[in-house]
């Protein structure tokens, strides 16, 4: 099994944003209820409109109790909460789009229960025994979550040691005809199970990454795998464990968007039905074997492609790959574009975490039609790590979650971005609001030097003297000296011996001052 590294992260409310990247619920564009929704409603619904809010408000604030607390209290946002009053106005001005998303769901569901005509309908529609659809929003929901009256709250929550849960990664491609239904369902079953973590919902699909103990991570497979949407579409191999819990993420974010990762392209333009050829752990392990066997692999008609960002891919990766100095997947297209002759009449063996990256990124790079052939690892490397936990993948598996890296083999990679140690231990940048990872090994983070280069930390100084600190974010010297799509030279180099480049080395001369 593979071992976490648990880097202390601090309570910077910021700081889930880069790791929860592929996850990430900030999305700039989600699909939430109209701020018209209310007049658009008929008659009888409009009447219903104030409980639908007070529900969705109040499921909202249910999702932030801290779980076994010996007295009530909530945390939200990195915050403690300790009486209602808090937290309520926390969540009136902070989350008032999450409530309204959620008061769009709870209409909904109402809607569907406005006659029984309409019900048994639907019934019919999505082959449901009709006894399945009940006279209530509230029973409906109930109805698709598991039974668990047969367990003790303590067998539920299972304890918050490392070796007492498990993280879930998963993701299907479908499609799903009304996904803020399907939202609702999902944020009920999670808080039904005390699941932490992120669920993105589209209509092209479902992606999730959720913690908790063993007992409820299963009985969240079953539950998925017996859903009247999805269970034609899902299978227990889809699902890929790692040890972890609860714990891992600091609350649990549902929501409706138009990707279920975000690529930047509409999945109406690049859809998922049109991915590249999918290979198994084993049949992804023998290319691999034969690319590297090799004498000149710059020669030859195969590229091995990492789809990750680069804070991923520099401390694990395959021997190698080519792994794109980008920080965010939204990026994969443009540089798709920016080095197109890269791929022409190339066989390109693509892979990424999960594989979910995987679908839609090949289905861009087919569709600029000058590959040979696109294919693309399934399970991505988490499946492959299960088969082969010494195989070409070498170093860590990044993560989005608090436990930041799982440790398959003892190779490092990468190196202290200061004194140039070998060290793959990510901790974020120590100014506030910068979303940067930094690499700095102990000795260089004793004598302070802890933020992602000399710019970022001096400001983190100005901003820490400062009655009105300024926002900064990416405004670094890190960011500033790496191009936002890089332009690779006509073949490949090979990372895996190669100095980093999102990170440059520091130089001594150069290093900030310590704090």
């Amino acid at each position: 099994m593979p071992s976490s590294v648990s880097p202390d992260h601090g309570g910077d409310p910021e700081a889930c944003v880069f790791r929860f990247s592929d996850l990430d619920l900030k999305d700039t564009s989600p699909i939430s209820p109209s701020n018209q929704l209310k007049a658009e409603l008929d008659g009888s619904t409009r009447k219903k409109y104030s409980f639908a809010k007070k529900k969705a408000f109040a499921l909202f604030v249910k999702t932030k109790e801290v779980p076994a607390s010996k007295e009530k209290q909530w945390k939200c946002c990195q915050q403690p909460f300790k009486d209602e009053s808090s937290i309520h106005r926390h969540v009136a001005t902070q989350h008032a789009d999450e409530v309204c998303q959620q008061t769009g769901a709870v209409l909904k569901e109402l809607a569907v229960t406005l006659s029984s005509s309409e019900s048994l309908q639907l019934a019919d529609e999505r082959n449901l025994p009709k006894e399945s659809l009940p006279p209530d929003w509230d029973w409906a929901v109930a109805s698709w979550l598991p039974d668990i009256s047969g367990f003790s709250p303590d067998q539920l929550t299972g304890g918050q040691g490392i070796d007492d849960g498990e993280v879930l990664l998963y993701y299907c491609y479908c499609d799903l005809q009304d996904p803020q239904r399907v939202c609702a369902w999902q944020a009920a079953l999670c808080r039904h199970l005390q699941l932490t973590g992120k669920l993105r919902i589209a209509t092209e699909g479902i992606n999730g990454t959720l913690g908790g103990s063993r007992l409820a991570t299963s009985l969240y497979v079953e539950a998925m795998l017996s859903c009247p949407w999805l269970k034609d579409r899902l299978c227990k191999e889809d699902f890929k464990t790692s040890p972890g819990g609860a714990h891992c993420f600091p609350e649990l974010r549902v929501g409706v968007f138009e990707e279920i990762v975000p690529m930047g392209i509409s999945p109406s333009k690049i859809s998922y039905k049109k991915p590249g050829i999918h290979l198994s752990p084993s049949e992804f392990h023998k290319e691999v074997e034969a690319f590297l066997s090799l004498a000149n692999q710059g020669q030859s008609d195969t590229l091995l492609l990492d789809c990750r960002n680069f804070y991923e891919s520099k401390i694990g990766r395959f021997q190698g790959c080519l792994a794109p100095d980008i920080r965010k997947f939204s990026y994969f297209p443009s540089y798709v574009d920016t080095n197109l002759e890269l791929f022409r009449e190339k066989r390109v063996l693509m892979y990424c975490t999960g594989g979910i990256r995987c679908e839609r990124g090949s289905a861009y790079l087919k569709a600029k039609g000058v590959c040979k052939e696109v294919l693309q690892l399934r399970g991505g490397i988490h499946k492959y790590l299960e088969e082969f936990p010494d195989g070409f993948y070498k170093g860590k598996l990044f993560v989005f979650d608090e436990r930041c890296a799982l440790s398959y083999n003892g190779d490092v990679l990468a190196e202290c971005s200061y004194c140039g140690v070998q060290w793959d231990q990510y901790k974020l940048c120590s100014t506030p609001q910068c979303r940067q990872l930094v690499l700095s090994c102990p000795a260089c983070q004793e004598q302070g030097f802890t933020a992602c280069c000399v710019t970022c930390q001096d400001k983190g100084k100005r901003r820490a003297t400062s009655a009105r600190p300024s926002s900064f974010k990416e405004e670094c010297e890190c960011t500033a000296r790496r191009p936002r799509i890089p332009k690779e030279a006509s073949q490949p180099r090979s990372p895996v011996n190669a100095e980093p480049g999102p990170d440059a080395r520091v130089s001594v001369s150069s290093k900030p001052s310590p704090s």
